[in-house]
């Protein structure tokens, strides 16, 4: 957990102080962020470090998670070069309503276990659907969106950078998903689970998809 927080913290440093605050940097950069304050709050939830209880960082785990869908769909839609306000503020929006309930409704997350190869959140039992389709939802759009609008770009670049969005993505669901059909016990980790594997999203966000948007 903590060797990931310190390669994505490494991503975002490295990707602003190589193509400065644009607003493509600053999505790659927010998105790799919060992935990171993920795996520390993972950490922190099995150490309960800082003087903060297991509960309070799982709470800020889960918010952390909960705004990567809407921002990789944002950071789709501003490679593209088409915006789609409507459709990226009804995600914040929605990103917005989940946060609020895992900080401030007592019951939002009830529970954390660290069972050391990942972390299982217990939440109210009337948030897993809606969440799920929320979640789940929001990355099968991104995955669309990228390569189908990326089929559509002229510039090689652009396309490439929006292919290499969609198969970043792409590298964290199959496995996530595949984990879960051989061992259905790890369904109660899937957001544990899923960051972990989406390191490697992490690395093609930095490597693959700014450098192809700016490539000329």
């Amino acid at each position: 957990m903590l060797a990931t927080f310190f390669i994505e913290i490494a991503l975002a440093v490295y990707t602003v102080a190589k193509y400065k605050l644009t607003p493509i940097t600053r999505l790659a950069a927010a998105l790799l962020v919060c992935l990171a304050v993920f795996q520390l709050a993972e950490y922190n939830i099995c150490e309960g470090a800082w003087g903060v209880d297991s509960l309070t960082w799982a709470r800020i785990g889960h918010v952390a998670i909960t705004l990567l869908p809407p921002m990789g769909l944002h950071l789709a839609t501003r490679i593209a070069g088409k915006r789609q306000p409507k459709l990226v503020g009804v995600a914040y929006a929605s990103a917005a309503i989940f946060s609020g309930i895992f900080l401030f409704i007592g019951q939002g997350i009830q529970s954390e276990v660290c069972l050391g190869n990942y972390v299982i959140f217990d939440t109210a039992p009337w948030v897993p659907l809606p969440y799920t389709i929320y979640y789940y939802g929001l990355l099968a759009l991104t995955v669309s969106y990228a390569w189908t609008i990326g089929g559509t770009m002229k510039k090689k670049n652009l396309r490439h950078s929006l292919y290499f969005l969609a198969a970043g993505y792409m590298a964290f669901i199959i496995p996530t998903t595949a984990a879960n059909i051989v061992d259905p016990s790890t369904i109660a980790g899937i957001p544990s689970i899923m960051c972990g594997f989406a390191v490697i999203m992490a690395v093609m966000l930095a490597t693959l998809v700014v450098p192809g948007y700016y490539k000329k």
